[in-house]
């Protein structure tokens, strides 16, 4: 990172196609679907994520126009109380501190949301996800599709 650069979350949104669908060419290109398939990594799947209304949220760690992570939270659309979480991250950007800045976000912006506690699936073998994932905090309550499935209770709202 130079001078004049900064990293941002930003929700999904218009204008950011090109660079999204870069980064699931990257992300598919590493291998790293086979570990993480919420929806496909094609440039059309980027282009409905930027134009999504609804109420699940999506959001990329954004340097200088170049997409580095991306973070869901789902479920919302569906009616769920606890939300799915799941991020991917760009090849270049692990081992920088990104993901935990991610997943700090995302627990942020569902406690705004109000959820109380979020979910999340991993694959056992993927060991680096699965130390970060204890480190946060959270615990394995079962599994799911041969993936563990992890809990994250949120801190309760503080009253002012």
């Amino acid at each position: 990172m130079t001078a004049g650069q900064a990293l941002q979350f930003l929700l999904v949104a218009p204008g950011l196609e090109a660079a999204l669908a870069d980064f699931f060419v990257a992300v598919e290109q590493a291998g790293d679907t086979a570990k993480f398939h919420p929806h496909p990594f094609t440039a059309e799947e980027a282009a409905r994520r930027c134009a999504y209304l609804g109420k699940d949220l999506y959001y990329v760690a954004l340097l200088d126009r170049r997409v580095l992570g991306y973070g869901m939270l789902r479920g919302w659309d569906e009616g769920f109380d606890v939300p799915s979480l799941g991020i991917a991250l760009h090849p270049k950007a692990r081992a920088t501190g990104l993901a935990r800045a991610l997943m700090t976000f995302l627990h942020a912006a569902a406690k705004v949301r109000g959820a109380t506690k979020v979910r999340l699936k991993v694959y056992p073998d993927n060991t680096k996800a699965l130390e970060l994932y204890r480190s946060l905090g959270y615990r394995w309550i079962g599994e799911q599709g041969g993936q563990l499935v992890g809990i994250l209770e949120l801190e309760p709202k503080q009253t002012a």
